[in-house]
Order: structure tokens, then sequence, then C-alpha cells
């Protein structure tokens, strides 16, 4: 699985320059498709001439930013938009690794308010034979009705 740089069709001008740097997405792509599609990208990262590891210079172009949009292929592969070297600037000093791990920490957060939105079950709602209350399980004598 590559993670690739993404931007919409509409984004990219004749000459495959991208039209706005700040419209890049992350994306994965299977069978000429897009899988899997992340937010938009950070420029302090993504566009910072004093961060040059991890400068987009060429992004794959999707019809859309949505899953299953198809990409632009050629004969030779994927058809890349290139981001115009004005488009760089100065951002200053990036620590990489702490945003990475104030991002996963933004994710685990995000799982568990999902979990704990999706998960609530309304105790009347459910229905069962078998009926078993917090006293009857602190007493062990929990029972089926």
């Amino acid at each position: 699985m590559k993670i690739r740089h993404c931007v919409e069709k509409s984004n990219v001008e004749n000459s495959l320059l991208v039209r706005d740097p700040l419209k890049i997405r992350h994306a994965i792509v299977k069978f000429g498709r897009i899988s899997s599609l992340s937010g938009l990208i950070d420029p302090k990262s993504h566009l910072n001439l004093d961060y040059p590891l991890h400068l987009v210079k060429n992004c794959i172009i999707s019809e859309k930013f949505e899953l299953d949009s198809t990409i632009e292929i050629s004969n030779g592969g994927f058809i890349f938009a290139i981001v115009n070297p004005n488009s760089y600037q100065h951002y200053g000093k990036y620590d990489y690794t702490q945003n990475l791990q104030n991002m996963i920490e933004s994710v685990k957060k995000l799982r568990n308010m999902n979990v704990n939105t999706t998960t609530n079950i309304d105790e009347h709602k459910i229905k069962s034979s078998y009926t078993c209350t917090p006293d009857k399980v602190n007493n062990n004598t929990a029972k089926i009705d």
C-alpha cells in the first residue's frame, strides 16, 4: 500500500501544474480508483522550504475527491500534476515527529469518541430471555428467567 499525494482534476491547469497546492490530499489507490482519502495536507510540512524532506513535488490526479473516483492514467502509468515551485514558502523549523505524535493522539481520541457514541445501548429495547441485574451479578446469583 502506497500513500500518494493527490489533487482533483479541477485543480490542475492544462500545463499539468497544480493551481492551489493547499487543496492536495493523501490518497490510497487500488485498481485505478481512490480506496482511501485523508484530509488536506499541512503546508508547514508539505510546502515548507525549511523542511525539504517532505515537499510535495507531484500529485496523482483524481476525477474528484471521493472514494472510488478514477485516477488519470496513461499507457505509461499515472499522470502527475506538478506543484509550481512558487508555491513553496519558508514556514520555519518543523518538528515532524511531534506533529505525527499529535496526529496519532488525535486519531485515538476520535476513535474513542466514535466507540462511545456508537455503543450506547438502550437497555429497555433489548429483547432477551436472559435477565441479569448488577445485584444478581455481585451476589453470583445471576439466573436465566
